[in-house]
């Protein structure tokens, strides 16, 4: 962990004696991100969420941060719990930091599942661009881009309600936190590593996502050893929230081994 580790919001559910699974949201989201999959795996799993820096209920540290700071914010929280062997499933920016666990903390880390992520973000140093205009204008602006990035069109007129909970979760998260975490994006490049990756891995794609494309991550799917690809039809970037249909038995079936 670095010296400038975050105290996270965190929602634990599931028996305290059974396996850890800790899901990492995704940029501009929170905790309720993985509603969908608490259900499924609580009764087999400690499930641990938690929000990101910044965002949701947790500590907001100033920017810039690293892809390893938010790591070493997961570590503290599970030291915390004392949680010493954990698997991990995370989404976008949550994935990275999934990436960064695998190769920071190989001896804790049991299974692993990346979606809509990338061991380097196409077009990554936009995000240190998007982090000075959010610090001067908020999160707010990004909400009506978010229609055919996290979901389809075709999804948000299909169910408005759940579109309107995963925009709100944007709207709410404070400027800084989401600047901060737009610059560990903007410097995270661990493609050389990849290959050292043990933990089984599960890579999963949406097949309408514009930001991390499914070329993109059956590129880092063809560079983790052993690793497992799905593509989620109809998915865009927040793939577990709009079609927990495909995903959440994808990933009960990779972390039941």
């Amino acid at each position: 962990m670095t010296s400038s580790t975050a105290r996270l919001h965190a929602v634990v559910d599931g028996p305290a004696d059974a396996p850890a699974l800790v899901l990492g949201p995704s940029l501009g989201t929170d905790v309720g991100l993985f509603d969908a999959q608490v259900a499924e795996f609580a009764g087999s799993h400690r499930v641990i969420r938690f929000d990101l820096r910044g965002h949701g209920r947790s500590e907001i540290v100033p920017g810039p941060s690293t892809m390893a700071d938010l790591a070493g914010d997961v570590l503290g929280l599970l030291d915390s719990l004392e949680i010493e062997r954990f698997s991990y499933a995370g989404v976008s920016i949550g994935g990275a930091i999934g990436l960064q666990l695998a190769l920071t903390v190989p001896d804790r880390l049991e299974r692993l599942a990346v979606l809509a992520s990338a061991a380097r973000f196409a077009d990554a140093e936009s995000y240190a661009v998007r982090a000075q205009k959010v610090r001067a204008e908020g999160t707010g602006f990004l909400a009506p881009s978010r229609s055919g990035l996290w979901f389809t069109a075709e999804f948000a007129e299909r169910n408005p309600v759940e579109a309107e909970r995963l925009l709100a979760m944007l709207r709410s998260t404070p400027a800084e936190g989401y600047a901060a975490c737009c610059e560990a994006i903007a410097e995270f490049d661990v493609r050389s590593g990849i290959g050292d990756i043990s933990a089984p891995t599960l890579v999963m794609a949406g097949s309408e996502d514009p930001a991390t494309t499914v070329e993109l991550m059956r590129d880092l799917a063809d560079g983790i050893p052993g690793s497992s690809f799905v593509v989620v039809p109809g998915a865009g970037h927040l793939p577990n929230a709009t079609h927990p249909d495909v995903v959440t038995p994808a990933l009960r079936k990779h972390f039941a081994g």
